[in-house]
């Protein structure tokens, strides 16, 4: 647990509403609902992390916890719904790097502060991204990759401009000298997925957690992966690292959140049972599946905060360097 003076000189805003902290403190919840919102469909990685993490939250605080899915413009509808929500306790945001980052760092404009605007309570698991091409196709090595995007016309598709996948092509380009890589944006990784599999497209960079099975039975081939080392569980899958690409580390998580000024019993009670939840049997089985994995300690308060915001710095960074500007 983190200790209290830590989180409240980390968090923003979090002792604004001291009338509410004294009426909850000790006794929250005493109604239910307890609501996750997730910002994308079901189906999806942000929404079957919501799944997973609601019934032991439940067990925990003694409420029903149920999950409410409200999907739009990228995850930003959602996000903006749980930011003008009541900072009461009841309605929580499952917070996805894909907003809080890379939209935060691409559009032109939000109608929220990604920061200021929420109660930013614990990382919970992360999924790298990578580099797939078709089981079948004769790009069969990192280096066959490399050499046809800079001799003839190469395509990659993502899940929208200026999507963590797109930065992740971005950065590749133009560190490799790729003449020839294009980005093919998407509306979303399953329409991607599609024109891959139908030769509309030679590849494809895209968060592990929903190819897994396909990489495994043969469909689609990894060519590279964006974590620091290789994963046990696809040992012949080489990293950007070793392949002479050593900023190309990425990963997209997922965490839950709260609105600006969420009084501090109620914040340091989910701080305090986020860690055994997320060691909860069914949680460790199926995020192993995913390959989408917590970190040995959880951050949590101040240290969530912390990436946060130095992931939003560097995707700024990239987004500049690059000219990636994703609409409106």
């Amino acid at each position: 647990m983190m200790h209290r003076r830590h989180l409240l000189g980390a968090t923003a805003g979090l002792l604004a509403a001291p009338a509410i902290a004294s009426a909850q403190s000790g006794a929250w919840p005493t109604r239910a609902p307890v609501r996750l919102v997730a910002q994308f469909p079901p189906g999806g990685l942000v929404d079957t992390i919501t799944r997973l993490v609601a019934p032991p939250l439940s067990a925990a605080l003694g409420q029903n916890v149920v999950v409410e899915n409200r999907a739009g413009a990228g995850g930003v509808i959602g996000t903006d719904y749980v930011a003008k929500q009541p900072a009461d306790g009841y309605t929580f945001l499952m917070t996805h790097a894909s907003v809080m980052v890379y939209s935060a760092a691409t559009l032109p404009r939000l109608p929220f502060d990604p920061i200021n605007d929420f109660t930013h309570l614990a990382h919970l698991v992360e999924a790298p991204s990578v580099l797939l091409v078709r089981g079948d196709s004769p790009l069969r090595t990192m280096q066959d990759y490399l050499q046809a995007a800079r001799t003839r016309p190469t395509r990659y598709g993502s899940s929208g401009i200026g999507s963590a996948p797109h930065m992740l092509g971005a950065m590749l380009a133009g560190q490799a000298n790729l003449t020839q890589l294009d980005h093919a944006p998407y509306a979303g990784s399953a329409p991607a997925m599609r024109d891959l599999l139908g030769g509309h497209i030679e590849s494809l960079i895209d968060p592990i957690t929903t190819n897994v099975e396909a990489m495994q039975n043969g469909t689609l081939r990894a060519l590279a992966i964006s974590t620091p080392t290789r994963l046990a569980a696809f040992p012949n899958v080489p990293t950007f690292v070793e392949l002479g690409f050593p900023s190309l580390v990425q990963t997209q998580w997922v965490g839950i959140s709260g609105p600006k000024n969420l009084p501090a019993p109620i914040a340091e009670r989910i701080i305090r049972e986020m860690p055994g939840i997320m060691r909860t049997p069914a949680i460790v089985t199926r995020t192993t599946e995913l390959q989408t994995m917590p970190r040995a300690t959880l951050p949590t308060g101040a240290d969530f905060v912390n990436i946060i915001t130095t992931e939003l710095a560097a995707a700024r960074q990239v987004a500049q360097r690059y000219n990636i500007q994703a609409a409106a």
